[in-house]
């Protein structure tokens, strides 16, 4: 049986034109305003997300649709370390250039070692808590047993280069500032900064740093409180033993800070990533 061919349209048959759109009717893909394509609600008003409204971010920046907006905020904890370490330098100018903060402090000085409200005895306690052979063991317990609870080695890689550096900063900048002690003391120089303030604040401040985490929020308050009051502790049992100026325990406090919140900066950054690496 033979197929009868269909005719083929001319350029003026109806037939050979495209299929139209109804009118009231809107094509899927077609852009345009309401009715003409784009996804719009049924009574006319615009969508609540439309596609043209999202915009990736800018080029050389974090962005994605929705943007990520701003630049990385990295560095921006580091800001108060840098405030700490610049306040340590005005303080170390007045020291060295011998400026207007001497006499006030040799006069505060002066005016706690021979005060009776501080006791000799508990003041010469305090300030023994400022040797080495005191703060490391602390430091050495603190350590072991962060390291047990979070089966990690990183708070040893952070806080024993912390606790190195006390020393490898504090003793050139005695040698080099070569501030004379109280009248109690030797003749001799080498007083600014005290080494004691600052291994008991690094020291009692790592161990604080390092338990912070695996405690609750009234513990951790109350740890962050009692290491503040035993650092002030010894920075007056220091002072009132003649063992330093008032200056000399400032200096150390405001490097320690420095060194206190870089660690903590590191630290951050480390949980964070091996947390990430977990996921």
């Amino acid at each position: 049986m033979r197929e009868t061919p269909r005719p083929r349209g001319t350029v003026g048959d109806a037939g050979s034109e495209p299929p139209q759109p109804r009118p009231g009717r809107a094509l899927a893909h077609t852009p345009g305003a309401s009715g003409s394509g784009t996804p719009h609600r049924s009574d006319g008003r615009p969508p609540q997300t439309p596609r043209g409204a999202r915009h990736a971010g800018q080029f050389g920046r974090p962005g994605t649709t929705p943007p990520v907006p701003g630049r990385p905020t990295i560095f921006l904890p580091l800001l108060r370390p840098a405030l700490w370490a610049l306040l340590f330098a005005a303080l170390t100018w007045q020291v060295a250039a011998s400026g207007p903060l001497l006499g006030p402090d040799e006069r505060l000085g002066d005016a706690l070692r021979t005060t009776s409200a501080i006791p000799s005895g508990p003041a010469e306690f305090f300030a023994d808590l400022g040797n080495l052979p005191v703060a490391l063991p602390v430091l050495a317990a603190a350590l072991a047993f962060v390291t047990w609870r979070a089966r990690s080695w990183r708070p040893a890689a952070i806080a024993v280069p912390a606790m190195a550096l006390v020393p490898a900063l504090v003793a050139p900048l005695q040698s080099l500032i070569a501030r004379p002690g109280p009248p109690p003391m030797a003749p001799g120089t080498g007083f600014y900064p005290s080494g004691h303030a600052a291994t008991a604040a690094v020291a009692y401040g790592l161990c604080a740093l390092l338990l912070r985490p695996h405690l609750s929020a009234r513990p951790r308050r109350a740890l962050l409180a009692a290491c503040a009051a035993l650092n002030l502790a010894v920075g007056l049992g220091l002072v009132r033993q003649g063992y330093h100026w008032p200056l000399d325990v400032l200096g150390s406090w405001l490097l320690s800070l420095a060194l206190l919140d870089v660690c903590a900066w590191a630290w951050t950054r480390v949980r964070v990533r091996a947390q990430a690496s977990h996921l």
